[in-house]
């Protein structure tokens, strides 16, 4: 991915490379503690390039011991015009040019007791003749369980709030009201789960700072995350558990297509499509008209699709 200017490509800023080299770090130490965490399957990577710029690394493991499908990919884009998922806060860069680099993940576990996760950090300049770039960060993870645990939510809502902690007292309660917020099915009234952190636009608190929580952000993930494997990777569970996730995973491809925004982004920057969509699970089902039996295992997931405060 060469960063030799072109006519719609500024060239990389020491700041853009930094952030370049610390995300390309960072899906390497995450792959490598999933696959130790996994034992059965590796991650193969899919190296490709971008025509209008730039392009990435997506790498996925399939058909392992405790995830049935995990990906998580980098990359960097440049080029013109900023997308209008991009620019739809900021309407003042439209039809500027633009660096986009970050990292994305979804793990699918097998076990239906074992909660599915995304988490994304990015980062992005925009560049309008005559004036300073602009850039900020944004990202987050959140948590989507079939069968929950409240133990295992209030674990995944401490790390996320002790992680905000050194940034200020009302950056948790502001980040997770966000992720609640974003991660939304309207058409459903529903959250896609038990919510965790989402930040967009960050740029307030100086280049460093916000540098620095992307990277809190990043490296608390696996501390959210790796102790629920440990704890439910062996959980019994049978065809009905299974058909249960699989139809939670439709829900789960409702929000991607329907609402995602770094979804859109790829789409309407000519992003590669299978990197974009691995996202998606490798199997669901649709089911018209489902409702859980009232008291089944299956109806205790009604009450954790609201917001509410874990902590």
């Amino acid at each position: 991915m060469s960063s030799a200017p072109d006519p719609d490509h500024p060239p990389l800023s020491p700041q853009a490379r930094a952030v370049e080299s610390w995300l390309r770090g960072l899906q390497d130490r995450i792959g490598a503690e999933i696959e130790a965490a996994d034992g059965g399957a590796r991650f193969v990577e899919d190296a490709w390039q971008r025509p209008g710029g730039g392009g990435g690394r997506t790498r996925v493991l399939k058909d392992g011991a405790v995830f049935e499908q995990a990906g998580i990919g980098f990359s960097r884009v440049h080029g013109a015009p900023l997308p209008p998922s991009a620019t739809a806060h900021r309407p003042d860069l439209a039809g500027g040019r633009f660096v986009a680099t970050g990292v994305s993940l979804v793990f699918h576990p097998r076990n239906p007791y074992l909660p599915t996760t995304h988490m994304n950090v990015r980062y992005f300049e925009a560049h309008r003749d005559g004036a300073p770039p602009a850039w900020w960060f944004g990202g987050g993870f959140d948590l989507t369980p079939f069968y929950p645990f409240d133990a295992d939510v209030v674990h995944w809502h401490t790390v996320a709030r002790d992680l905000c902690q050194p940034f200020g007292a009302d950056v948790y309660p502001r980040c997770k009201r966000w992720c609640d917020e974003y991660f939304l099915l309207r058409h459903r009234h529903e959250t896609r789960g038990v919510g965790g952190l989402f930040f967009d636009d960050l740029d307030a608190w100086g280049f460093e700072r916000c540098f620095a929580f992307l990277q809190a952000v990043g490296q608390g993930f696996l501390d959210a995350y790796l102790p629920l494997v440990a704890r439910r990777r062996d959980t019994p569970w049978g065809e009905r558990e299974r058909e249960f996730q699989l139809y939670r995973r439709g829900r789960y491809v409702e929000f991607n297509l329907v609402y995602d925004r770094g979804t859109l982004f790829g789409l309407q920057s000519g992003g590669r499509s299978e990197s974009i969509l691995m996202s998606l699970p490798p199997r669901l089902r649709f089911e018209y008209g489902y409702v859980p039996a009232p008291g089944s295992p299956e109806a205790r997931l009604d009450a954790y699709l609201q917001p509410r405060d874990w902590l």
